[in-house]
């Protein structure tokens, strides 16, 4: 059986509906929770695909977050092999920064609900094709990445142009949440409780989780069919 390696950074941000996906697909995941080892494989040897979920942390945080020096040359690892990988938000940041793109603080932060359009190319990736080129994703960052010399930008939001950008044939940096259940969600919430007292005013949890009965179902669909079709891209 292939094996996917899934990076896991914190326990609330799971692989959510990325797990039944790859199970259906007859793949293998060895989900690798780094808040409870530092091991870190250098190289993506001896697994078919990467996937890099999120976090709270920055890419910049190297100094308070040991882990990320080895989790990049893990990156570049699956980079250079054209090994495919699917980054999401923080795993899509690392994606980039390990591909020479900057990472930093928006201007802004987008939690919640947000519409995300796919930009012309986007249309036509194998991921994407056929699929409704306006959608509505959940977000949850205030951190954004310059795009790669070597990628391709797939889809942007009005407050983050950056959404989803393809680096090489085979890797995708997704900065919004594809992998969410409405469960994973409300636990967000009352984990980031404080950061969420800060924008009062700004972000209201209330409706965030009206607009999650309203949107999930069709963010699964969406998210469903995307995450299958990066499955079929394993060798």
């Amino acid at each position: 059986m292939k094996k996917i390696l899934v990076v896991q950074h914190v326990p609330h941000e799971n692989p959510g509906i990325i797990g039944p996906a790859v199970e259906r697909g007859g793949y293998r995941a060895d989900c690798l929770k780094v808040y409870e080892t530092h091991a870190m494989p250098r190289t993506i040897e001896g697994y078919s695909a990467l996937i890099i979920l999120g976090g709270p942390m920055g890419v910049y945080e190297e100094e308070a977050y040991p882990f990320m020096k080895g989790e990049l040359k893990l990156i570049e690892s699956a980079l250079k092999t054209n090994t495919p990988a699917l980054g999401v938000c923080l795993g899509a940041q690392m994606m980039a920064k390990a591909a020479g793109a900057k990472v930093y603080k928006g201007k802004s932060k987008e939690i919640g609900w947000y519409g995300v359009s796919l930009t012309e190319e986007g249309v036509d990736d194998r991921l994407f094709m056929g699929l409704s080129d306006e959608f509505t994703v959940f977000q949850w960052h205030g951190d954004t990445f310059d795009i790669p010399g070597n990628a391709s930008l797939l889809a942007s939001s009005e407050l983050f142009p950056n959404q989803v950008v393809r680096i090489g044939s085979r890797a995708y940096a997704v900065q919004f949440h594809l992998e969410v259940t409405e469960k994973m969600i409300k636990e967000w919430i009352e984990v980031n409780r404080d950061e969420l007292d800060g924008l009062k005013g700004v972000i209201d949890p209330g409706k965030i989780i009206r607009e999650t009965g309203e949107n999930i179902t069709g963010l699964h669909a969406y998210g469903r069919t995307v995450i299958e079709r990066f499955l079929r891209m394993i060798d």
